[in-house]
């Protein structure tokens, strides 16, 4: 049996202003009309493969849930991180549970933001690497280079492996190169694009881990050990996790284990990694342009333009990105695409939110999005799922009033319950205890309006939460 494992604790910087840290590119639909988390689970569904394994940020937990659910993958088991340590203590966390259910148990360890074109070929390379990983191997996939990418870390492939058809040897590890020795490797032909995907048994990973990182398997074996678990989540132990080293697998293990074997493919690969890697994948418009959303262009050639909403029109550029979000304007080369994260540190460094955060925020019980802020006042837009409820809550610094656009909502005001219908309002004073639900079968939408001396969001007393977040 196959176990998929999905690493979805990125945060796919190089994508802003769509990807930022608060909503990263796994949760948005950049190739079809599946996210990219969809698209990752849906290539694991069906006979061989056990529910997959999901490994993510404490903070996107019910993202990962409602999207698996909605793309009815069944069984699934969410591990959530405390904090973000890199691959290797995600790993090992896997690795770990799944060898107290069945150290013979084969897991595929794949990014849950990859694109890949031909799911049929991707299978025909898991056997060949199957066969190797049942042989004790760490077997990872090497994608054939297409271009001088700059973007990508490479393997040198050395000899077949006599016991595994198909699977080789790997002779060593390239960081990502500059365009010159990118060239070279592409000319030589022996060198293939690091995938990030591997397949191994949990007993040969957690020796190797016992091996070569130690302090990673210790720390990550405490964290487990303090797992908390919560429905399909499993929350790790948050003080062990933290001193886990923040690691890649590729210089805690495969960088130094001699079971390191690859499988070159042609499976139509791509990380979706920066914004000119996303115009390569995608089908091309007259004048070799990418367009996505309300988007008009004149005369313009090679271009990617991408519009979460407003009409954005393009005159006269070549080679270019231009993507416009609620809040934010990209404008770069397609050749500097890379470069977006100078910008995002830059941001990040300014204290600007948009460096992190969209102007929607998801919740577990659905979303909000600011409208409108002032001084003493901020106007919001709230989207309650049917069934859902906020935390009972009550607020220092300041008061609302809710008003009822979409559906039907039941807000509990300190000892009241209150019906509320479409166009109908309530007040909700400074220090009051409260609560939103929706009891309804569609969509609640209600406009709020907050007054007070102070209306950040952690101006917040939890009294009860259906979530756990008291």
């Amino acid at each position: 049996m196959i176990v998929p494992v999905i690493l979805s604790g990125g945060t796919g910087t190089r994508l802003w202003p769509l990807s930022r840290e608060g909503y990263p590119k796994q949760f948005w639909p950049l190739v079809s009309d599946r996210t990219m988390l969809q698209e990752t689970a849906s290539r694991a569904k069906g006979a061989g493969f056990a529910p997959p394994l999901v490994v993510c940020n404490e903070a996107h937990r019910f993202l990962v849930a409602e999207q698996l659910r909605a793309a009815k993958v069944e069984g699934a088991r969410i591990i959530l991180e405390p904090a973000g340590r890199n691959s290797a203590p995600a790993i090992a966390a896997a690795a770990l549970l799944v060898q107290q259910e069945d150290p013979l148990a084969v897991l595929w360890l794949m990014a849950a933001d990859a694109s890949i074109r031909d799911v049929p070929a991707l299978h025909a390379a898991l056997e060949q690497a199957m066969t190797a990983a049942e042989g004790g191997r760490i077997v990872t996939f090497g994608m054939r280079p297409t271009s001088a990418e700059t973007g990508y870390g490479y393997i040198e492939a050395g000899s077949p492996l006599p016991d595994a058809p198909g699977v080789q040897a790997i002779a060593r590890f390239i960081e990502k190169p500059d365009a010159r020795k990118a060239s070279d490797l592409l000319a030589g032909g022996r060198h293939l694009w690091n995938s990030g995907m591997f397949v191994a048994s949990a007993a040969t990973l957690v020796a190797e881990l016992e091996r070569h990182a130690p302090e990673v398997l210790r720390a990550v074996k405490a964290a487990l050990a303090g797992a908390k678990h919560d429905l399909d989540f499993v929350r790790l132990g948050a003080e062990a996790f933290r001193t886990a080293p923040a690691i890649s697998i590729d210089y805690a293990v495969m960088e130094k284990t001699d079971r390191a074997a690859v499988v070159p493919a042609d499976i139509g690969w791509s990380d979706l990694g920066s914004w000119d890697s996303m115009w390569d994948a995608s089908p091309k418009e007259a004048g070799g342009n990418v367009t996505h959303g309300p988007v008009e262009l004149v005369e313009s050639e090679g271009c990617y333009v991408r519009s979460e909403g407003i009409l954005t029109g393009v005159v006269g550029l070549k080679d270019m990105v231009v993507v416009t979000t609620e809040d934010a304007v990209l404008v770069i080369p397609r050749e500097r695409a890379q470069d977006v994260k100078l910008l995002v540190e830059r941001l990040r460094a300014a204290g600007r939110k948009e460096a992190t955060e969209h102007r929607r925020i998801y919740r577990p019980w659905g979303h909000y999005e600011g409208l409108i802020q002032g001084d003493r006042f901020q106007v919001k837009k709230i989207s309650v799922r049917p069934g859902q409820k906020l935390s009972l809550q009550k607020h220092f610094h300041r008061a609302e009033h809710w008003v009822v656009v979409n559906g039907t909502a039941v807000v509990q005001r300190d000892a009241d319950s209150i019906l509320l219908r479409e166009n109908e309002s309530i007040y909700l004073p400074l220090g009051c205890v409260h609560r939103l639900e929706n009891p309804g079968m569609i969509p609640l939408t209600l406009i709020e309006v907050q007054s007070g001396a102070y209306l950040g969001e952690d101006d917040i007393v939890r009294i009860e939460d259906t979530y756990g977040r008291v």
